[in-house]
């Protein structure tokens, strides 16, 4: 578990270096913004080429931001 919320934050951070949010993954980013631009476009098949295992990686990323799963349980339900 604390691997992947390292991760998560490593993510995070980039996507926020990038001139993102920083509560927001740059997979999630990607599927958010896919059709605004080229190089957005770009970065969302690189990503999914990555986790080639699963079906859509930058969709379920969005759909986990959308649900809040990402962040601390005490956080959900507010």
């Amino acid at each position: 578990m604390r691997l992947l919320q390292t991760a998560i934050a490593i993510d995070q951070m980039a996507n926020a270096m990038l001139n993102g949010w920083a509560d927001e993954t740059l997979s999630a980013r990607c599927y958010r913004q896919r059709m605004n631009g080229k190089w957005i476009y770009r970065w969302y098949r690189f990503i999914n080429a990555l986790f080639f295992w699963q079906d859509d990686h930058c969709k379920d990323s969005y759909l986990n931001e959308v649900d809040r799963n990402q962040i601390s349980p005490e956080y959900r339900d507010v």
